[in-house]
């Protein structure tokens, strides 16, 4: 099975600490986000794996490397020229992701022992163009969902925007859920993914979704068991990752 890890962001809310490495090589618990995301991946049957990277990409590219691939068949998509964002990125992605089976999407500072493996069946039983990680939790931006975990919408609390366009948002008609960053998705995607881009190959897939799941099945992937999950994506929850993943 295929999988592609975000490793091309900037990590600047982890400064000083990216300041000389990327946010993927940053340490929890002994161990780099990257590799502890790598692993994860594999022991949930994802071996096919794609890197994306961007910010000191050749210390991500020479950290695999010595490290020989984990055993795994990994692929580096390289966006040194342009970080593209999560949408942008996932097309650029394409050559290796491309084919007759759907994919894993997991961001590399997200540190989960969710089971993988069980969000990917439950993907091909829903149908889906994609399926989304979601869970009840305070946020600022939901995607909102109907009672067969379909998405219907997007709004952001803080500033009153909602998707798609003309989209009216209503207190209580929906299940509000926030994104994990993990995603599941057939390709089948690639068309509409080209289509969407053609004004800009730097986009975010949240909004992709968010706009076009009147026309396409976007499904909601909320597990019945407890899991850990937290995104490392500052000081605050580096230091809590350090307790929940120190092993």
């Amino acid at each position: 099975m295929k999988a592609l890890i975000f490793a091309a962001g900037l990590g600047t809310r982890l400064r000083p600490l990216t300041n000389d490495r990327p946010k993927a090589l940053v340490e929890v618990g002994g161990r780099t986000m990257l590799e502890r995301v790598i692993t994860h991946v594999a022991e949930c049957g994802f071996t096919d794996i794609t890197v994306n990277v961007h910010h000191f990409a050749d210390k991500v590219i020479d950290y695999l490397r010595e490290h020989d691939n984990f055993g795994l068949d990994i692929h580096i998509s390289d966006e040194r020229d342009r970080v593209l964002e999560t949408g942008g990125g996932i097309l650029k992605a394409q050559p290796f992701l491309d084919g007759d089976e759907p994919f894993l999407v997991h961001n590399a500072d997200i540190l989960t022992d969710l089971d993988l493996n069980a969000f990917y069946q439950s993907h091909l039983d829903s149908g889906a163009l994609a399926s989304v990680l979601v869970k009840d939790r305070i946020t600022s931006r939901y995607f909102l969902f109907d009672n067969d975990h379909r998405l219907c919408g997007w709004v952001n609390k803080s500033t009153g925007d909602t998707k798609p366009d003309g989209f009216v948002y209503r207190t209580g008609e929906y299940s509000e859920l926030a994104f994990g960053g993990i995603h599941v998705i057939s390709p089948d995607i690639f068309p509409f993914l080209q289509e969407y881009a053609q004004a800009d190959a730097k986009f975010s897939i949240t909004p992709f979704y968010a706009q076009e799941c009147h026309t396409h099945h976007i499904h909601g992937y909320e597990p019945a068991g407890d899991y850990r999950w937290i995104d490392v994506g500052k000081p605050e929850t580096l230091a809590q990752a350090q307790a929940l993943f120190d092993e």
